[in-house]
């Protein structure tokens, strides 16, 4: 294998044990609402945690595409005890951030390798995780508030 494509099946698995741990997290997050606003919320997180589990997939899809062995492990599970709701959309945006820079980080390690399928894939989930990036910094703005809040 050469070290290009080794290094695209360790960002591949990075970014696959990322997505698992994302569906951990929404998950539990879903569990933890409460209040007047539970109910929306709550279906907003267990649709993140589909759609982040739908990443993990695609990961695994690509690595087994390379030909080699996706990981069985898991991201870091982060466990604050904030359970109110302006905390679980701060840590779902640096989620969601730290998603976006694996993806980018796979990006050049595609262009480098020459694999436009991995291209097009991390550029499509780049595009993704940007866009729930801006969900959430709508969410966490006050109502009438245009400006970003991050």
């Amino acid at each position: 294998m050469s070290s290009h494509k080794a290094a695209l099946v360790a960002k591949l698995n990075g970014i696959l044990e990322h997505e698992l741990a994302g569906v951990v997290r929404y998950t539990h997050y879903s569990f933890m609402v409460f209040g007047y606003s539970r109910i929306p919320i709550v279906g907003w997180l267990r649709s993140a945690a589909t759609e982040t589990l739908t990443h993990a997939y695609e990961a695994g899809e690509m690595i087994t595409h390379l030909g080699e062995h996706p990981s069985i492990g898991i991201g870091e599970l982060l466990e604050t005890s904030q359970h109110d709701i302006h905390s679980i959309l701060i840590e779902s945006l640096q989620f969601e951030k730290d998603g976006v820079a694996l993806y980018y980080q796979l990006l050049d390690l595609a262009e480098k390798e020459k694999s436009v399928l991995i291209e097009e894939y991390a550029r499509r989930l780049i595009a993704e995780e940007e866009g729930h990036i801006g969900d959430i910094d709508k969410m966490l703005r006050q109502p009438g508030e245009i400006a970003s809040v991050i």
